[in-house]
């Protein structure tokens, strides 16, 4: 056989072993956040509740990281979820307000266009990006999840609350379920919001291939008003808000389960929490902050430290107690994507990544409280000092504190003892610290705050 033709016959070879040879295994990994609404910190079996049962998140917890000390940018909804997203402080974006605390359906604006997203950034590296359930960003088209950098939307422009069948026929506004722009259900049955997240998400793991994806799934519940599907009401031992969160467990299992049968759950990293702590004021509808102090729209620790629970082979498992924050998760995934962050501004997050695949030390040692436009208090390591204060709802002046309180969470995570007569040097350091933060950077145009669009 001459060299002309054994090297065709090699070719030829290479050609039909090429054909059947399987696909290069796609070493960016994939990454889930499902972040849930209103839940606190002792909503599940995991972190303490005596009473829910939540064996999928126990098992996600015993196989991964259980971080005990993990925080939101905001204890309310639209300002924590545009810090989980954008890696900011609503301060620098605009994402706050002193007298409307959120976006609702009359809001003229949303997250900024100029602001990167998880998504838009992750797309730079080849990304595939799903944002499935309650978006509460802004719900006109400029501000929706596509011109965000989602490729696929599925779910609620705002909170489950906003409905003109919750709030009665007078209410100006209707609850929507949008796929991509389109709405394709008006008021959709409450008691099905869970099931219909779950089943997009499942769905939206099932198309993917070997592209790496971000896909966010941001549950409805248990926000109040409170709902479960058939198959979970009158199921658990703490009435609807304990149905709720039962049925959120399955959700997760559900979503982990599809995983393990694509072979994705190698390459995984899925991430639970929620975006505040309870809402307090509807009481047994309004779960559980379980040692820690008050709840939702509160800079007490019930207000912004929340469950957390990371999972995947990537995870090194255990306990963390190291301060982490939803702000610290977009710099985490662009390290784990290989993806520079903008150097044309500030960002409040800290790649967690060491922590998360080594358990080695956070680089957070430090944590801002801001409520609107206003610092009520700092943390540095166990030290939190608290220099105003005011209800988290119903009537109540705010309180400037002449001396700030101080309180060491590492003894005392109720928040209930004063110690800043102990230790005045540390009340002097995070005095210091929290004016010159203030002074670092120039407050942003609130764009809650601007006048209503009327009906």
């Amino acid at each position: 056989m001459n060299k002309l033709k054994v090297a065709l016959v090699i070719a030829e070879g290479l050609i039909v072993c090429n054909a059947f040879a399987k696909p290069k295994k796609n070493v960016k990994p994939n990454i889930i956040v499902i972040n849930c609404d209103d839940m606190g910190y002792g909503d599940l079996s995991c972190f303490g509740n005596p009473t829910t049962k939540t064996p999928n998140l126990d098992r996600m917890a015993l196989e991964g990281q259980k971080w005990s000390s993990f925080y939101v940018s905001s204890s309310v909804s639209s300002p924590s979820r545009a810090g989980l997203l954008t890696g900011r402080l609503g301060v620098r974006t605009g994402m706050y307000g002193d007298r409307r605390e959120v976006l609702f359906p009359d809001s003229p604006e949303g997250l900024p266009s100029q602001e990167y997203t998880i998504a838009e950034l992750l797309k730079q590296a080849g990304y595939q990006t799903g944002c499935i359930g309650k978006w509460h960003l802004g719900h006109r088209p400029e501000s929706m999840p596509l011109h965000h950098g989602f490729d696929y939307f599925y779910g609620y422009p705002y909170s489950n609350d906003m409905s003109k069948r919750e709030r009665g026929s007078n209410y100006p506004y209707e609850y929507m379920l949008y796929e991509q722009e389109k709405v394709i259900e008006r008021e959709p049955n409450q008691h099905e919001l869970t099931q219909q997240v779950t089943n997009a998400a499942v769905r939206f793991i099932q198309s993917k291939g070997n592209q790496p994806f971000f896909l966010y799934v941001a549950h409805p519940m248990p926000h109040f008003p409170v709902y479960a599907s058939f198959d979970f009401e009158n199921k658990s031992a703490r009435g609807k808000y304990g149905d709720a969160i039962e049925e959120l467990d399955w959700s997760t299992g559900h979503i982990l389960e599809t995983l393990k049968q694509r072979g994705l759950d190698k390459n995984t990293l899925v991430i639970f929490t929620s975006d505040n702590g309870p809402w307090l004021m509807y009481h047994q509808l309004g779960g559980s902050a379980g040692p820690l102090k008050d709840g939702k729209n509160s800079s007490f620790e019930g207000g912004f430290r929340v469950p957390c629970i990371m999972w995947g082979a990537m995870v090194k498992p255990g306990l963390v107690t190291d301060m982490g924050s939803t702000l610290d998760l977009l710099p985490t995934f662009c390290e784990m994507a290989g993806v520079s962050l903008p150097s044309d501004r500030i960002y409040d997050g800290v790649s967690l990544l060491n922590v998360i695949t080594n358990k080695s030390a956070s680089r957070r040692d430090s944590y801002y409280f801001y409520r609107g436009s206003e610092l009520y208090a700092v943390r540095k390591g166990n030290y939190k000092a608290h220099f105003s204060y005011r209800p988290a709802y119903g009537p109540g002046e705010k309180v400037v504190y002449e001396t700030p309180v101080l309180y060491d969470l590492g003894s005392d995570p109720e928040e209930l003892y004063n110690v800043a007569d102990k230790y005045p040097d540390i009340v002097k350091e995070l005095t210091e610290m929290a004016d010159s933060y203030k002074s670092s950077f120039t407050l942003a145009e609130s764009i809650f705050d601007k006048p209503a669009i009327k009906q």
